[in-house]
């Protein structure tokens, strides 16, 4: 008989868990509070326009593949993308305007001629960028933290030798100011720290190993839209047997003599041999698990920043507009001093825009856009939203109409909302934080919960524990735990 394994919810780290398990020869049962898959990666409907609701860039595509390809199928028969051409457009309210081309040549020749920036420092920083994934992926993507053998061996030792060059010992701020002659281009790099909700000023500079995935290794998107990758994944989970419960919401990890036994759904309990968590670690110990030991101070670890999304259905387009776009605030640094120290929005915030019908053309109807609209905004710390949702709309639309030349009120015919509250419940992730715990200070990769337990038979995975939030890191931490897991044996559960 097969040893069964349950995973509690289906975000993208508990669909590659469900793949990788099954893969292994387990009986595989996911229970997924919402009545769909995908956690964060879902999808709206609305008036005619579809937008992607949360992750909106892709790097490393590698890892979606893998998965395909462990399961014995040809990758781009189930899930196909292609490579930008421009990573992202970057507005500044002077006017101006830069292509982060995805051609590194071309970007550091796009800048020195907007900016002044020597070329060479363009090409040397995605070059230290490099640098740093080149020896500390080894040991902060693709393995455990929280094993020995991690830190022993010729990976590890190669990044010992190099410490002080890997970005430890200052913050990302810092390093980008060495590398940079205008604040212009130090702004751009610092951006890459809100990749995993984080503040440039605070953050240490490894962090500067972000710009590497996006430019040296490509940022792609996927031809049917970010939520193809919830949609293809999950089709193969169930393609290979794994059977998923939707509108499920667990109630409780039944833990017998400190080894895992199941879960509790409905006052019913249904047994496993192993259990994977997907949930946000933080809430997972305060719900399923708050009957046991707390790991006290992971649990009180800061939390990363959210996030405040408009998606709009705009009844025009903007031609200078391409997927991501980026309106940057005047004052970078009073902006993260208000979303990490002042728990606030700040008047003038950055905008991100994300809008896929530039490639993928049915996302809206004709001669208009889907924009998904976001600012960074601090966890839910008890804020009046309601307040502050309202004067981050009109300050978000003063922006873009500043920067743009435009007044975009009138042009808004659909919207949609998502805050850290919304967040929270519908992905039950600790404050609305989007990333788990911060990492802002040189210690918070090892201040992220392992992807293995005190307690027997427990796993975790997903963007609160180890490596991180973002898809590949998400996709990553299901590899990792699920290395950790032996092929299938067969059923020894006598709960």
């Amino acid at each position: 008989m097969k040893n069964q394994v349950i995973i509690i919810g289906s975000g993208i780290a508990g669909l590659a868990s469900s793949i990788r398990l099954a893969n292994k020869g387990y009986q595989v049962q996911v229970f997924e509070a919402n009545a769909y898959p995908g956690g964060k990666l879902a999808e709206i409907r609305q008036g005619g326009y579809r937008f992607d609701t949360g992750p909106s860039l892709f790097t490393l595509p590698e890892q979606v593949e893998e998965l395909f390809t462990l399961s014995g199928k040809n990758p781009p028969d189930h899930f196909s993308y292609i490579r930008l051409p421009v990573n992202c457009h970057y507005f500044w309210e002077d006017g101006t305007h830069i292509k982060a081309y995805s051609d590194t040549g071309k970007f550091a020749e796009e800048v020195a001629s907007k900016l002044g920036e020597k070329r060479e420092n363009i090409l040397q920083a995605l070059e230290n960028a490099s640098f740093i994934y080149k020896y500390l992926s080894p040991l902060f993507m693709h393995r455990s933290l929280h094993r020995i053998g991690t830190w022993v061996g010729s990976n590890a030792l190669k990044a010992y030798v190099r410490l002080g060059k890997l970005g430890l010992f200052q913050t990302m701020n810092e390093s980008n100011q060495k590398q940079f002659t205008h604040p212009k281009m130090v702004q751009l790099f610092n951006r890459y720290a809100t990749y995993n909700g984080s503040n440039p000023y605070q953050t240490p500079a490894t962090l500067n190993i972000i710009p590497h995935l996006e430019f040296n290794r490509g940022a792609y998107f996927p031809e049917k839209g970010m939520h193809a990758i919830t949609e293809s994944l999950y089709k193969l989970a169930c393609e290979l047997g794994v059977q998923f419960h939707f509108n499920q919401k667990v109630e409780k990890i039944v833990v017998e003599k400190n080894r895992a036994k199941g879960i509790q759904v409905n006052g019913k309990v249904h047994k496993a041999d192993l259990l994977v968590n997907n949930m946000d670690m933080v809430n997972a110990y305060k719900t399923l698990l708050k009957d046991q030991q707390q790991p006290t101070r992971l649990l009180q670890q800061p939390k990363s920043s959210s996030a405040l999304i408009f998606y709009w259905g705009i009844k025009k387009t903007f031609p200078e507009l391409d997927l991501h776009n980026i309106l940057f605030s005047e004052d970078y640094k009073e902006e993260f001093d208000h979303i990490f120290s002042k728990k606030t929005i700040y008047r003038d915030p950055t905008v991100y825009i994300n809008i896929t019908s530039v490639y993928k053309k049915d996302d809206a109807p004709a001669d208009c856009m889907n924009w998904f609209t976001m600012i960074n905004v601090p966890n839910n710390q008890g804020q009046d939203w309601t307040l502050l949702t309202s004067r981050a709309r009109s300050a978000i639309i003063e922006k873009i109409n500043r920067t743009l030349n435009t007044d975009i009120e009138p042009l808004i015919e659909v919207e949609e909302l998502l805050d850290p509250i919304t967040i929270e419940t519908k992905t039950a992730s600790a404050n609305g934080a989007l990333y788990g715990n911060s990492s802002n200070n040189r210690y918070a990769a090892f201040l992220r919960h392992a992807n293995h337990s005190r307690i027997k038979g427990l796993y975790f995975c997903g963007g609160s524990v180890h490596p991180g939030g973002g898809i590949p890191l998400c996709l990553l931490s299901a590899k990792i735990m699920a290395e950790m897991i032996p092929e299938n044996q067969g059923s020894t559960n006598t709960l």
